[in-house]
């Protein structure tokens, strides 16, 4: 099959992806909200009624902790959606791949492809040992905004690599950076949760994990992360020496890789060290976090030097 068909058919699994990702997005806030709008009783209350227990007449104890309101009907079709989405979502990465005729992420459309399929993979496997079913909103609409950003402004269609990308460091050094992004994206989610259930812990909140759970799983990651961000950093110095004859040159991307590889490793040091805990230790996950998007948006667009793959 011709190149331009493969990458037509990319393309339209791509936008049926966006349509699922949009769907289950949907479906993962009905949940919220009805979890949201459910008037919860207090715990101990609704025990002693289910087995049989005098209730009084004032009306339960105000004070007393409230049961939360459980995942129903529209988490678990927004997941199913998700795993959906996810297929076709790798189906058109693959396609992509093929019709360029080499992996798929030599330029920011398909690093962005392939970067939220990673960061949606790490959610959707993370079934496997966590059930991380309440990050689904933040998930999906990380997936719908991501793709439907990379598609209008960033699509190319696929082109020969230039020789400095045509070595097996462009398969091992982007896809560990992908990897990386995806996990620490992942820890964002649970950062941003963390601070929203600091300040607010009623209707659907109340179903989640406690903040310092949400803090421990965010550190986690952002642990996981870091470890193959520092393998992005060794490598990207190693095919730098292949390609420029050095290891460092202080090229703009290089800088900002190197750039949030601190700001994470003061984050850990700092929570591990220094007992930053709490808010200020999610805002430091959220900050490098950001410092990876303006990497990937700012810094690939209008920043020249060696490392010019845009592509646009």
């Amino acid at each position: 099959m011709p190149a331009a068909d493969l990458d037509s058919f990319s393309l339209l699994l791509v936008y049926s992806a966006m349509a699922v990702y949009t769907l289950a997005f949907i479906a993962y806030a009905v949940d919220v909200a009805r979890r949201s709008a459910v008037r919860s009783v207090p715990a101990a209350a609704r025990e002693l009624v289910g087995a049989g227990g005098p209730t009084s007449a004032t009306g339960p104890d105000p004070s007393a902790p409230l049961a939360p309101a459980l995942p129903g009907r529209g988490a678990r079709i927004g997941f199913t959606l998700t795993v959906l989405a996810w297929v076709l979502h790798l189906g058109g990465a693959l396609l992509r791949g093929l019709a360029a005729g080499r992996v798929p992420w030599a330029n920011m459309y398909e690093f962005a492809l392939t970067g939220v399929a990673v960061i949606v993979g790490v959610f959707v496997l993370s079934r496997l040992w966590k059930d991380l079913n309440f990050l689904g909103v933040f998930m999906t609409g990380i997936a719908v905004v991501f793709l439907g950003t990379a598609t209008v402004n960033y699509y190319v269609a696929p082109t020969p690599l230039p020789p400095a990308l045509q070595t097996y460091w462009l398969v091992i050094h982007v896809f560990v950076a992908t990897l990386a992004t995806g996990l620490m994206g992942l820890g964002t989610g649970l950062s941003v949760l963390q601070l929203i259930k600091e300040r607010r812990d009623n209707g659907f909140l109340r179903s989640l994990p406690t903040p310092v759970q949400l803090e421990d799983l965010a550190y986690r990651v952002g642990v996981i992360g870091f470890i193959f961000w520092t393998f992005t950093l060794i490598a990207g110095a190693i095919w730098a020496e292949h390609a420029w004859g050095r290891y460092w040159g202080w090229d703009t991307k290089e800088v900002w890789t190197f750039v949030i590889w601190v700001i994470y490793a003061g984050y850990i040091h700092a929570r591990a060290t220094r007992g930053w805990r709490g808010s200020r230790s999610a805002w430091l996950q959220i900050i490098g976090f950001t410092a990876i998007i303006f990497n990937f948006t700012i810094v690939n667009q209008f920043f020249t030097g060696l490392h010019a793959y845009s592509g646009l």
